[in-house]
């Protein structure tokens, strides 16, 4: 600990010396005291005033924003299962809990598996409060009690599918009672499942087709389709997951892909379904401050060469979404979606969470899966032909399955845990990541348990195989 002390001493970046901030307090397991939990909401104040039951609800957007799963810093998904997969290598000091998940060598007991159990229970945790807030009201119109209704659902089911698909068996919560939660049982894959799409279809049924906003801030019933889309392609419902999609990518009037890469992940672009606000004006992600580096070697992580060396050298994606650094003899890597790492005047990139490029690679799956090669062609050159690149030419559904992959894969690397769910749901986690990862065992298709839940609620066991 000492020797990461005198390093912190030397760092003068602002940026580079939170995160490195952040990843000392995770190595440093006993220096950390149980998460206190969420304060309790003063149901009869929040949810006798619009304003401030509104503000209930979009305070889970901001905390899902800045620390949450699906955040694009160092807590994220996208960061965290990147490293996990083959996206992301890891160049940081050894012995940080991150390393270990890098190389496979995780234990129960190591703290940013603890976070990735955490966060999205905390997130539910307020979303069943303010469920049972707005149970309990009289005061706020139907009208604006079915939309944070709406949100609330969205959001618990959101988080519950991030816990399954990557914990597999986990209980489902849906009440803010601590005594009850401490003792809850895990329940099936299907039976998670079964309660996210329930949880998704009312509040589907809840939310509006307009945004409340310009900025697509919050969720509308389209963003809840993206999610029910994404669901039945990994559940292999093909066509629903075919019908969810195509209710989006039909409706021209509300989004459309973006000609221009430079422009998808700025505020304003068209293609984006639901996105996170800066908390401050001049702010921008925290995907370009965790991924942008200027000097070699990389501060704390850089993109896998494979990755960029598999893409086509004629690839527009390669050429506007790659930065690269480089020596006299060695050349970095690193994700450039977003370009801004500093405060600008004003925001001009907010961080996407679910935009019109993964409905269309969504679509063609399922439309191959169907049979329709046809269809399925025809998205994926949508893809394809956006990023410079000529019609594919696979004609049958085995290679036209794998196509699609290979274009998520480049279409969607260090988004939320994409490429980690897509080896891992199309049973080529162990072809992929076995000849690279030495740490790699069959058994870590799933993350351990933590040991202190087990510890605190016996209903949880049993670990996870493997652990």
């Amino acid at each position: 600990m000492k020797a990461n002390i005198d390093y912190i001493r030397k760092i003068k970046n602002p940026f580079l010396l939170m995160m490195t901030l952040f990843l000392c307090l995770c190595s440093c397991e006993d220096l950390l005291e149980p998460e206190t939990p969420l304060g309790q909401i003063e149901q009869a104040y929040v949810f006798s005033d619009e304003n401030t039951a509104t503000a209930a609800v979009t305070s889970m957007y901001g905390k899902l924003r800045d620390q949450g799963f699906i955040s694009g810093g160092p807590s994220g998904s996208g960061y965290i299962f990147g490293l996990y997969a083959d996206e992301i290598d890891y160049y940081w000091l050894p012995g940080f809990p991150v390393e270990a998940v890098y190389l496979h060598q995780i234990l129960p007991s190591n703290s940013t598996i603890q976070g990735v159990w955490e966060l999205p229970y905390s997130v539910i945790y307020s979303a069943n409060a303010i469920l049972e807030g707005l149970e309990s009201t009289n005061e706020l119109s139907n009208e604006i009690k079915n939309q944070l209704r709406g949100e609330a659902l969205f959001v618990r089911g959101l988080s519950h599918f991030y816990l399954v698909n990557i914990f597999g068996d986990v209980p489902y919560v849906t009440t803010s009672d601590y005594t009850e939660n401490s003792t809850v049982s895990r329940l099936s894959i299907n039976e998670v499942y079964d309660n996210i799409v329930a949880d998704l279809l009312e509040s589907k049924s809840l939310l509006g087709n307009n945004f409340l906003s310009a900025e697509r801030v919050r969720p509308n019933s389209y963003v809840v389709s993206a999610l029910l889309a994404r669901i039945y392609l990994y559940r292999e419902n093909w066509s629903k997951a075919e019908i969810e999609s195509s209710n989006i990518i039909n409706n021209s009037s509300l989004f459309s892909l973006e000609s221009d890469l430079n422009k998808v992940f700025l505020k304003e672009s068209t293609s984006t379904i639901w996105q996170f606000k800066p908390q401050f004006e001049g702010e921008n992600t925290s995907d370009g401050e965790i991924y942008i580096f200027s000097d070699g070697p990389p501060p704390f992580s850089a993109l896998n060469p494979d990755l960029v060396q598999e893409m086509d050298d004629n690839d527009l994606r390669k050429l506007n979404w790659i930065g690269r650094v480089s020596t006299d003899t060695e050349t970095w890597y690193f994700p450039f979606k977003y370009k801004e790492n500093y405060f600008t005047s004003t925001s001009v990139e907010y961080s996407k969470v679910f935009r019109l490029a993964e409905q269309y690679l969504i679509r063609a799956e399922a439309r191959a899966m169907l049979g329709d090669i046809t269809g399925a062609k025809q998205d994926i050159n949508i893809i394809r032909n956006r990023a410079g690149l000529q019609n594919t030419q696979t004609e049958s559904i085995d290679e036209l399955k794998n196509e699609i992959i290979k274009e998520r894969r480049f279409e969607l690397f260090t988004e939320h845990g994409h490429r980690w769910f897509d080896i891992r749901r199309t049973g080529k986690a162990n072809e992929v990541l076995g000849p690279i990862k030495s740490g790699w065992k069959n058994t870590n298709i799933l993350l351990p348990i933590p040991e202190s839940e087990l510890i605190m609620n016996p209903n949880l066991k049993p670990q996870n195989p493997g652990y």
